[in-house]
């Protein structure tokens, strides 16, 4: 095999690499993501609302303003944007409030390992907050996927616009 032969092959191999990550693995990924965590997202919320009174007094004693109206606030946000998140719908306007929910947690109720995250990286990575976080964030980098309510309301909305407005 020539060198050129040789770099065709990889090019040509590499593509389809390439491909198979964006049509498989880019999709499974963030529908995990979402489901996972969006349904935990859902659970704690209901669990705030459910224990209104304990995480009022929590939020007053890590120093939130009114925090009676907060914790209805952060549980209902939490359980509608869980199961927006999980269905994929209105994904990247919820995971855009989520991930500044959980920066505040963070900031709040974790903050030395918000604030220690240069010096030691694993009490960052351990606490609760964590892979809530780290889900908004994908979604709202990347979007739900194309096995989501978004990608179906994009796809009916592009048949009804003229043909060829959405293909790549």
């Amino acid at each position: 095999m020539t060198d050129c032969a040789a770099c065709n092959l990889f090019k040509k191999m590499y593509g389809r690499m390439v491909a198979f990550a964006d049509r498989v693995l880019q999709p499974l990924v963030l529908l995990t993501f979402r489901a996972v965590w969006g349904y935990k997202f859902f659970q704690v919320g209901m669990g705030k609302l459910g224990n209104h009174d304990g995480v009022a007094e929590y939020f007053a004693s890590l120093g939130i303003p009114a925090p009676g109206f907060h914790a209805w606030f952060i549980g209902g946000l939490e359980c509608i944007g869980g199961l927006l998140l999980l269905l994929g719908l209105f994904s990247r306007p919820i995971a855009l409030v989520l991930t500044i929910n959980m920066i505040v947690a963070y900031a709040t109720a974790h903050s030395q390992e918000l604030f220690g995250v240069f010096s030691d990286l694993k009490p960052f990575l351990t606490v609760e907050p964590f892979f809530f976080l780290l889900t908004s964030v994908l979604v709202l980098a990347f979007g739900p996927g194309c096995i989501s309510l978004d990608a179906l309301v994009s796809k009916c909305r592009c048949k009804k616009q003229a043909a060829g407005c959405c293909q790549k």
